[in-house]
């Protein structure tokens, strides 16, 4: 699947087009399809500066939300 990702922190010329691996779900997880997709002020202050993502290198390099809870 094609995602942006960054290896880097900076400004937004540190974001790449890139193929990664399709995500596997863990038994008690569902893999959902993502048609549409946002990005965030929170995304753009991680992308930026180290904190919560590491301190030299970004820790996860896809920006985002990854978790998604569904109540029935």
């Amino acid at each position: 699947m094609k995602a942006i990702v960054y290896t880097e922190f900076g400004p937004p010329e540190v974001l790449q087009l890139k193929e990664v691996e399709k995500p596997t779900p863990k038994d008690n997880e569902i893999l959902i399809r993502i048609y549409a997709a946002t990005v965030a002020a929170e995304d753009a202050a991680v992308r930026r500066s180290p904190g919560f993502n590491g301190v030299r290198e970004p820790r996860r390099t896809i920006l985002g939300a990854y978790r998604v809870h569904l109540y029935a």
